[in-house]
């Protein structure tokens, strides 16, 4: 029989990476990423995905990967392995880190494993104070979020949920949030990072007919609201059950109108 293709590989400018390629990159800390579930080939939100890596590489670098360069590289990789697989795509500049300038082209890292579907929940999430640097772009090298989630495990929740220094809720340790008030979708409004999951699901919705709010969310607003769920790249919605000291009411019919949102987005290939 065939051997069945492989999940995890290394994809480095679009051509299997050495472990001399990937080596320096254990240290490189000035990259940023985006992460993605791939079934039969197929991709949702890919003009998400793809705007996010410009609008960080021009953040960053000053330069970006022309859309057609990151295709073709998505493509390159995914050819080599299973229709299903988790990938992650990571930009980073050739000058390193700790340098003042970067003036080489950014390089694409594109790195697949087996594919998942994230936990089934519901999750505890203990809320914690914390903002991240650069909160809008999903970069790499941030300790600060798995130190939070072993801490919250270690006191026994599922993860963590930031609050800024206004006391609002803004996002997950790896986690984009969402509620329901019993009538509409209810996003928080702080600082953090527009995930492609929580852009499929709001465009999805209004497509639906589907109301949503956007609004500042604070601890002791969690009792008025109806429920709660985590989103990210693995799954359009974990449910949350408590956040720090506040039960949060099942809602079954809420999770269920996320995953209609995220099925109706078609899934397109690079």
């Amino acid at each position: 029989m065939p051997a069945e293709p492989n999940p995890q590989i290394a994809y480095l400018d679009g051509l299997p990476a050495s472990a001399a390629d990937l080596a320096p990159l254990a240290f490189a800390g000035y990259a940023h990423f985006t992460a993605m579930q791939v079934r039969d080939g197929r991709i949702r939100g890919l003009d998400l995905h793809l705007s996010r890596l410009r609008s960080a590489s021009a953040a960053l670098f000053g330069a970006a990967l022309s859309d057609e360069q990151v295709r073709r590289q998505l493509r390159t990789a995914l050819q080599a392995g299973p229709g299903d697989l988790s990938l992650t795509a990571t930009v980073y500049s050739p000058e390193g880190e700790f340098t003042a300038h970067g003036t080489g082209t950014p390089r694409l890292l594109i790195r697949t494993g087996p594919p998942s579907s994230g936990p089934g929940g519901p999750l505890s999430l203990q809320a914690v104070q914390h903002e991240r640097v650069l909160p809008a772009i999903k970069h790499v090298g941030e300790i600060a979020k798995t130190w939070y989630l072993r801490q919250a495990v270690a006191q026994g929740f599922d993860d963590a949920a930031f609050v800024d220094r206004q006391g609002r809720l803004s996002e997950g340790s790896i986690w984009n949030l969402a509620f329901w008030d019993g009538e509409a979708v209810v996003w928080p409004v702080a600082e953090m990072l527009t995930g492609t999951t929580m852009g499929i699901v709001r465009r999805q919705l209004d497509r639906l007919g589907i109301a949503q709010r956007t609004r500042e969310i604070r601890l002791a607003d969690l009792p008025s609201l109806s429920g709660a769920a985590v989103m990210n790249s693995w799954t359009p919605g974990v449910p949350a059950r408590r956040i720090g000291p506040v039960a949060i009411a099942d809602a079954p019919e809420f999770l269920a109108l996320l995953h209609r949102a995220h099925r109706a987005e078609p899934a397109v290939a690079p």
